[in-house]
């Protein structure tokens, strides 16, 4: 029999993985989580932007709520079989609100959280202007207080902290480095992320500082570094969320402006092109709650008159 291993415990090995590089994508949806699954992802990220604003409509402005963001994750986590962590955030208030934050995170089956270092009050999107940090000493007791949390409930979740300081006002190189040591050896988070590296030279003095698992985002460099070059640099975890949202978005851009122009031709030539191209449909599994899983259960439950039968289960 398969070992079915717990979510956090799959991503705990991830991230501790040498030798070949974790791609971490976002899933825009459930159903998409489930294609990306039979397409081999190995771990989903829902960002507050990308995927909750995806779902709601809001901007990634601090305005979504940690409940908001939490539901969604779970749902999408519950679809799929790979680990799905979620964007905390600032931890969404206090010591009290992270250890929150990492309660409902584990009880809605999510094997992760990504919590930022910005203030609370002044949240703002990754890669956008204004963007501060909070003191490094309250940085380090949020990021504590989530990491005292998971080992009451689940040692194996992992908690992830991002660091903000590289652009940050009054911040910088010096400032980010210095964060980045700290959260992984005072607070003892499982992960860091440098958010804004300006070089591959940046990446480089980050390493060496960080022993266990780092990941850096595209920040300032002019380009997304190979999977061969994360390597070469010692990384093994690439954070790669947004490709998914825009082959989405162009592929439907293309069908929507085939469709204004040509009609019902537009999707009779999307077909045709598919014909010896299929792709997957985002069903849920045959041991999920689907089409499947509800026959099963009306045969056991319901009655021949409700089944509309006249032949009587005992003889069928």
């Amino acid at each position: 029999m398969t070992e079915i291993r717990r979510p956090t415990t799959r991503l705990k090995e991830l991230i501790h993985r040498t030798g070949r590089v974790l791609c971490v994508l976002h899933p825009p949806t459930a159903a998409l989580a489930r294609i990306m699954e039979q397409a081999g992802c190995e771990v989903g990220f829902v960002g507050t932007g990308g995927v909750v604003g995806g779902v709601t409509g809001l901007a990634d402005v601090g305005t979504a709520t940690m409940t908001e963001c939490v539901q969604i994750a779970g749902w999408i986590a519950q679809s799929v079989s790979f680990p799905v962590m979620v964007d905390g955030d600032t931890g969404h208030g206090g010591v009290m609100a992270v250890r929150r934050l990492v309660r409902e995170c584990i009880a809605a089956g999510l094997a992760g959280v990504r919590i930022d270092d910005q203030p609370i009050e002044a949240k703002r999107a990754t890669q956008t202007a204004g963007v501060a940090v909070v003191p490094i000493a309250d940085a380090v007791a949020r990021y504590r207080a989530a990491v005292d949390m998971k080992n009451e409930l689940d040692p194996d979740f992992v908690v992830m902290a991002q660091c903000y300081a590289r652009d940050a006002i009054g911040g910088g190189l010096d400032d980010c480095l210095r964060r980045l040591a700290a959260y992984e050896r005072e607070a003892g988070v499982d992960w860091v992320q440098f958010e804004s590296p300006h070089s591959v030279d940046e990446i480089q003095r980050a390493r060496a500082l960080v022993t266990g698992p780092f990941s850096f985002m595209k920040g300032k460099l002019p380009r997304f570094l190979t999977l061969d070059e994360h390597l070469a640099l010692g990384v093994t975890i690439a954070w790669l969320p947004g490709f998914t949202h825009h082959v989405i978005w162009a592929a439907l851009w293309d069908f929507m402006q085939d469709f204004q122009r040509r009609g019902i031709a537009a999707w009779d030539d999307f077909v045709a092109g598919r014909a010896d191209r299929p792709y997957p449909q985002p069903t849920a599994a045959a041991h999920g709650d689907g089409a499947e899983k509800q026959r099963e259960l009306e045969q056991r439950y319901f009655t021949d008159d409700m089944l509309g039968t006249d032949t009587p289960k005992s003889h069928r």
